[in-house]
């Protein structure tokens, strides 16, 4: 099963490519919701983005973006946390603004650190919240960092730190939430040419003015996370992921460690197969792949034994509340479940009974997972199944094809 490219890569590879000086080409980028709006949204502040074979070529701006106006990155909370930062960068003002979901989510900590380096914001509807419009650039500097909502605030700053006057430097009280994500962009960065470190707690990016470079983003381990558990499912089943081994620095692939603590079989190289074996039960921190977190808790539905997840903090702000979510939906299977601020206990259900009607809660992860146990129990009914469109919007076409080889 091949899987398209990393959205966290596609991400980061796209902001840095529109704010490098000349023409670079991002490939194997992810084509989804998230990547599309971000697309779209550095057009409308002057980024010339074409569309290539299995990419994007970028033009980019040298570091100013030469218009301003409204941008709306719809459900996706990376874009808009990552345009926070890049409007500082904007020749004129710039409003960031999303969809319903995107209004709900958490956006304060993200304006306090760039508030922190020079920036200023006014915000247009509920403090805290899109929609907010910024109206001063950013300078650089030093700024202390307690606990955030997310890593992507931290993140959204690093990445346009080559182009501020004194660089960035983030000294954080602790370990950041969701932490690898964070050291991803630091590699995002080193990869571009930018001047960073990273010791004892503090993350610093000196200014420069890094050159265009072609780019080839590595497939996504959130979405190898589905077939691992369609693997991990099914004992004798074997799922190979080619060209895996270059993304096994990923937050997710963290996976593979976890289902092979359950009793999968797993062999890494060049390319990353999974082999089922009967699956037991787990007691695990998710907080270092959150995201994958979803799957892990699908995968315990059909477990030999009770799991319990916790480090789940952060999926209260995702797409949807991903703790409750769970939660809710895991049950219609017959386990039961105990949920609890950041955490989950999940006692197993049976693999088979009637048929089920599960509710994605508008989040592409929420369809994909339970989706995937379709192949165990059958009679699962996903609603809202478009909504893998987020992140792999050829989902279902791929799922149907495992199923045919099943």
């Amino acid at each position: 099963m091949s899987v398209p490219g990393s959205k966290s890569g596609t991400n980061r590879a796209l902001l840095l490519a529109a704010l490098a000086e000349g023409t670079s080409v991002v490939r194997g980028a992810l084509h989804s919701d998230d990547c599309d709006r971000l697309v779209m949204a550095l057009q409308k502040l002057g980024v010339t983005c074409t569309p290539v074979d299995d990419g994007w070529e970028i033009h980019g701006v040298g570091g100013r973006f030469p218009n301003g106006g409204t941008v709306d990155l719809g459900d996706g909370g990376t874009p808009a946390r990552f345009m926070l930062a890049a409007a500082t960068l904007s020749s004129e003002p710039v409003v960031i603004d999303g969809s319903k979901r995107l209004r709900e989510r958490p956006m304060a900590d993200g304006i306090e650190i760039l508030e922190a380096l020079g920036a200023r914001f006014e915000w247009l509807g509920e403090v805290g919240h899109l929609p907010v419009r910024c109206v001063r650039g950013i300078e650089g500097g030093s700024v202390e960092i307690g606990e955030v909502a997310s890593s992507q605030f931290l993140s959204a700053a690093l990445l346009v730190a080559p182009w501020t006057s004194q660089g960035v430097k983030l000294c954080c009280e602790s370990e950041p939430t969701s932490a690898p994500y964070l050291r991803m962009t630091m590699r995002s960065l080193a990869n571009f040419g930018a001047d960073v470190e990273e010791r004892e707690g503090n993350f610093s990016v000196k200014p420069m003015r890094p050159k265009a470079m072609h780019q080839t983003v590595p497939p996504d381990a959130s979405t190898a996370a589905y077939w691992w558990l369609a693997a991990s499912l099914v004992p004798g089943a074997c799922i190979t992921v080619p060209g895996f081994g270059q993304s096994l620095d990923q937050p997710d692939a963290s996976l593979l460690s976890v289902f092979e603590a359950m009793g999968a079989k797993v062999q890494s190289g060049e390319h990353v197969t999974l082999t089922g074996q009967s699956l037991g039960g787990i007691e695990v921190d998710c907080e270092n792949f959150p995201d994958g977190a979803v799957a892990l808790g699908a995968a315990c539905v059909f477990a030999d034994s009770p799991s319990r997840l916790t480090g789940l903090h952060t999926l209260r702000v995702k797409e949807c509340d991903r703790v409750h979510a769970l939660a809710t939906e895991i049950e219609r299977f017959g386990a039961r479940v105990v949920e609890h601020a950041d955490a989950l206990d999940i006692i197993p259900g049976p693999r088979s009974g009637p048929e089920v009607e599960v509710a994605a809660w508008n989040d592409h992860r929420m369809a994909m997972a339970f989706g995937v146990l379709g192949l165990v129990r059958g009679g699962v009914r996903v609603c809202d199944p478009e909504c893998v469109g987020k992140s792999h919007p050829e989902f279902w076409e791929d799922l149907n094809a495992l199923r045919e080889q099943a």
